[in-house]
C-alpha cells in the first residue's frame, strides 16, 4: 500500500520561507515522478514543481520560478522529496499535495498517488 505524507506547512509571514516535506512508503520514489501541487480554495491543482530522475528533468510554473525548488533527499533511504519555498507571497497560501506520477507521463500533469495535503498560510 503506498502512502505518502507530506509535512512542513504552516504560517509564514511574506518574504519566508518554508520547507515541505514528503515523505513515501510502499514505492520508491526513484520510479515515479515526483511533485508538488497547489490548490486554492474551489479551484483544481496545479502542478507548482516536479521532477524524475533525480531532479535531471524538472518543471516550475511561472509563478514559483526562482524561489521554490523542488529536490530529493541525498539520504536516499529516507525516501523523501523536498519542496524548498522561499520569498512566499499571500498568493501563495494553498494547500499543498505531493503526488507520485508515472515516469513517462508528462511532468505536473497529474499524479498516480497523492499525499493528504499540508496548508501554507501566507500572512502581508
Amino acid at each position: 500500500q503506498v502512502q505518502m505524507v507530506e509535512s512542513g506547512g504552516g504560517p509564514v509571514q511574506a518574504g519566508g520561507s518554508l520547507r515541505l516535506s514528503c515523505t513515501a512508503s510502499g514505492m520508491t520514489i526513484d520510479d515515479f515522478s515526483m511533485g508538488w501541487f497547489r490548490q486554492y480554495p474551489g479551484q483544481g491543482r496545479e502542478g507548482v514543481a516536479c521532477m524524475r530522475m533525480n531532479g535531471r528533468f524538472t518543471h516550475y510554473a511561472d509563478s514559483v520560478k526562482g524561489r521554490f525548488t523542488i529536490s530529493r533527499a541525498r539520504d536516499v533511504a529516507t525516501n523523501t522529496v523536498y519542496l524548498e519555498m522561499n520569498n512566499l507571497e499571500p498568493d501563495d497560501t494553498a494547500m499543498y499535495y505531493c503526488a507520485a506520477d508515472l515516469p513517462f507521463n508528462v511532468l505536473c500533469s497529474g499524479g498516480l498517488y497523492w499525499g493528504q495535503g499540508t496548508q501554507v498560510t501566507v500572512s502581508s
